[in-house]
């Protein structure tokens, strides 16, 4: 499975210097920078592949796990809506401060790409409800046989925590807290066309 099975191992470690500190530690404009420029590129591929042109998902791997790096994009106000923690997988001797990605089978590990926000179903975590996450690209084609989900799990906190961070709650899928969850699903719900996702370093 894609999702642990097991109860929370210490999700919330201490946040000490590590290599890349510096760029851990960006401005908010910067960030915002990255989410708007993603976010043209995100609108433009909903546009080719008919897809939801009113939100998207963006989830930047490249903040710290301790900081907001999912954010839901409004296409039309043209600006973040949602924003909250991520949990990144657990796999390829990845820490609460590093990533690794894969998209092999049983690696544990996050995959970077696009992705179509598929089916509605029943989780055992966080709302009781996950979405199907199909990989649009070579980078994570495996998601859906992965079983690479969205899905919310309740120990995830609901703001910030830096200089901590969060591991150990995820096997490679986008693990958030449950009142983003709840958001989202809204969202989602809302819809007539599949949302994208998009995991960027």
């Amino acid at each position: 499975m894609a999702f642990l099975n097991y109860q929370l191992l210490l999700p919330i470690v201490f946040y000490f210097l590590v290599p890349g500190l510096e760029r851990a530690m960006s401005t908010s404009h910067s960030v915002v920078r990255s989410i708007e420029s993603r976010a043209d590129e995100a609108l433009a591929y909903s546009k080719a592949h008919k897809m939801n042109t009113s939100y998207c998902i963006l989830i930047d791997m490249g903040i710290p796990s301790g900081k907001n790096r999912l954010f839901v994009y409004d296409f039309k106000k043209k600006k973040t809506i949602i924003k909250g923690l991520c949990a990144h997988g657990s796999g390829g001797g990845s820490t609460a401060f590093k990533v690794f990605f894969s998209n092999k089978v049983k690696s544990n590990c996050t995959s970077l790409g696009k992705y179509k926000i598929g089916k509605r179903a029943y989780s055992n975590w966080g709302i009781h409800a996950h979405y199907k996450m199909h990989g649009l690209d070579s980078t994570n084609s495996n998601a859906y046989k992965r079983i690479i989900v969205l899905h919310s799990y309740s120990p995830v906190p609901e703001h910030e925590i830096h200089p901590y961070g969060l591991h150990g709650v995820s096997m490679g899928c986008p693990v958030i807290a449950d009142i983003n969850m709840l958001e989202i699903d809204a969202l989602i719900k809302s819809g007539e066309k599949d949302m994208l996702l998009w995991i960027y370093d």
